[in-house]
């Protein structure tokens, strides 16, 4: 199975367009230890021909552009795409918009729970995906199913399950209060390839690891997990916004009921962050927060990153 990270940076991307703080500003000049991300996606393939998108970033044109994987086979015809499928796992702007960029009347299949369909259908711009060329498919939580799309069997299976989360901040109901999210509004996602009997999880957005989950990722082999930040409190101690982590829906890496030590007692056997926010002090490959995500026995996933399985 493969594996490619085509976009590490949380909403945004880094640099951020509009941020000056003091990892953009970095990034901008060139600065040695910070490398340039765009929003967070993945790309998993079987055979490294067909491809499905875990995610559809704000960046996918520039993505596939710097991926050659995922550009038309160049004996396939005047119309052709190695990309057969795309599977959600929220509603947030950084996993979503992306599918804008695959409109050129190209069949694939989309793949999201009702919840995210229901905003895909309430927003009429994505209509420019059409049935019956680009079918959406409901997944039911905790019933795997196989990956398939663009006339393709992609030959691996995908099993989608809630972790705890929130919906998008663009959906949150602000005249009541609630913030928090149903069921189907944030979702995990274990790939399967049943043939080679290999298997990863991919989850870009966590408010928690709670017990059902630590259960479910105890020994996994391979874990993309949730680094939007280090600290709760970054964005607001930075001046960047006046939201914690929690208020957002995203674990941090640090601290008691930080992701880091949430998964010391898991033994799983790659553990690799994306959905970085500019704000991380981990962006910086010279920092305190690196040496100690590093000293953890994590990677912090970078774009173009290659994971065989």
């Amino acid at each position: 199975m493969h594996i490619k990270v085509l976009g590490s940076a949380a909403g945004g991307g880094f640099p951020q367009w509009n941020c000056n703080c003091r990892n953009c500003a970095a990034a901008r000049a060139g600065t040695p230890g910070f490398r340039a991300r765009t929003q967070s996606s993945l790309a998993v393939s079987r055979d490294g021909i067909d491809w499905a998108l875990l995610n559809a970033s704000p960046d996918l044109r520039q993505q596939i552009n710097d991926n050659r994987e995922l550009q038309p086979h160049l004996k396939a015809g005047l119309r052709h795409s190695p990309v057969k499928a795309a599977v959600l796992t929220n509603g947030d702007v950084d996993h979503i918009i992306g599918l804008i960029n695959l409109r050129e009347a190209q069949p694939f299949a989309i793949y999201a729970s009702k919840r995210i369909l229901d905003v895909l259908a309430a927003n009429s711009v994505f209509q420019v995906l059409a049935d019956p060329l680009v079918p959406r498919n409901e997944i039911t939580l905790d019933q795997p199913f196989k990956l398939a799309g663009g006339g393709v069997d992609l030959g691996l299976t995908v099993e989608a399950f809630a972790v705890p989360g929130k919906v998008a901040l663009y959906l949150e109901d602000k005249s009541s209060g609630d913030y928090g999210g149903r069921e189907g509004d944030t979702i995990g996602l274990k790939i399967s390839d049943p043939a080679e009997k290999k298997s990863f999880f991919y989850i870009p957005g966590c408010a928690a690891v709670d017990e059902e989950l630590a259960a479910r990722l105890k020994g996994a082999p391979v874990v993309f997990f949730d680094g939007t930040l280090f600290t709760d409190d970054e964005m607001i101690e930075q001046g960047l916004l006046n939201k914690t982590g929690a208020r957002m829906g995203h674990i941090s890496m640090s601290g008691d009921a930080g992701s880091i030590t949430a998964f010391s007692k898991l033994g799983v056997g790659r553990l690799i962050y994306v959905h970085i926010n500019n704000s991380n002090p981990a962006l910086d490959e010279n920092s305190p927060a690196r040496k100690a995500i590093d000293g953890a026995g994590w990677e912090v996933g970078y774009d173009g990153m290659e994971v065989r399985l």
